[in-house]
């Protein structure tokens, strides 16, 4: 009887624990190439972004920058501080650090939302090309979440 109520009381300590422990995820990420005057599309059609997109891929001379769009989402915890880290790998030879952007982001009442990441036509230009990426969901020094492209 007496090591059932410690039982019990050591899973009340560990979900009270638990419960105060942030998550988070990482749901999706977008990378567009941006042209000369900072657009990914034409128009606000999908399908044309993504005509754009292939259009862009195919003459790198009219890239003019990087945007990554990132889905997020974090329960639990107290979040203040949570922030999203991108990490870029480009095609320029012997580059072995990837390139580091991040943004803070506000966790809203729906727990999550879209965090937009701009790499600049010089920032682009040292990358030169992306070939691979990492993204990450902080909160604090704690890492929630992260998404990988396939060839990081």
């Amino acid at each position: 009887m007496r090591s059932l109520n410690g039982l019990t009381v050591l899973l009340l300590l560990a979900s009270a624990v638990l419960a105060n422990a942030a998550s988070g995820r990482v749901l999706k990420v977008l990378p567009h190439y941006l042209d000369q005057k900072g657009r990914h599309a034409l128009s606000p059609s999908l399908f044309e972004r993504d005509a754009y997109q292939a259009h862009l891929r195919k003459h790198p001379e009219e890239v003019g920058g990087l945007r990554f769009d990132v889905q997020w989402s974090a329960s639990g915890g107290k979040t203040q501080n949570l922030r999203v880290r991108v990490e870029a790998r480009g095609g320029k030879a012997g580059a072995t650090q990837p390139l580091v952007i991040e943004t803070p982001v506000k966790s809203r009442w729906t727990s999550g939302g879209w965090a937009e990441l701009k790499l600049d036509p010089e920032a682009y230009q040292r990358l030169s090309g992306l070939t691979g990426w990492r993204v990450t969901l902080w909160d604090g020094e704690t890492l929630l979440a992260e998404q990988k492209s396939f060839l990081w």
